[in-house]
């Protein structure tokens, strides 16, 4: 399912980082691995803030609903502008109802229910795909200055 079309067909991507999220000392190392993406595609202060916060949100829903999974961080470029594209992939029971799960204070845990909802608002361009039994892939673009 697409919540908002993206334009990841569209761009060249220029840089690519593999982080796997088993543990939580993992979501740290994504937190890090984002923020120097961020840096090196010249993302204002505001903008690391967002992607990183949004990153840190998908890698936790990964680890604690997904069991885990991997946080593919690609550094894009389009038409002169720099980007950053977050695939982040589980193989967990994936979601049932995806609206629900979108909106703010839905929660299946401790959480303040502002995870999916919340990156999605963070970045520009969303796209959430999930199966009962069959896990999660969220892909979640950012592009500086926009």
């Amino acid at each position: 399912m697409a919540t908002t079309p993206g334009v990841a067909d569209r761009d060249a991507r220029t840089d690519r980082t593999v982080q796997i999220v088993h543990t939580e000392e993992d979501l740290l190392t994504v937190r890090h691995a984002v923020r120097a993406a961020t840096l090196r595609a010249g993302f204002s202060i505001v903008d690391q803030t967002r992607v990183v916060t949004a990153a840190s949100e998908l890698a936790r829903n990964a680890y604690i609903h997904g069991g885990g999974g991997t946080v593919i961080i690609d550094q894009l470029a389009l038409g002169g502008r720099a980007g950053l594209r977050l695939t982040v992939k589980d193989d967990g029971p994936g979601i049932l109802d995806v609206d629900a799960a979108l909106a703010d204070g839905f929660t299946t845990g401790a959480g303040l229910g502002h995870g999916l909802g919340g990156a999605r608002r963070l970045m520009n361009d969303f796209e959430l795909h999930t199966s009962p039994g069959q896990g999660t892939t969220v892909i979640a673009t950012r592009w500086a200055g926009r």
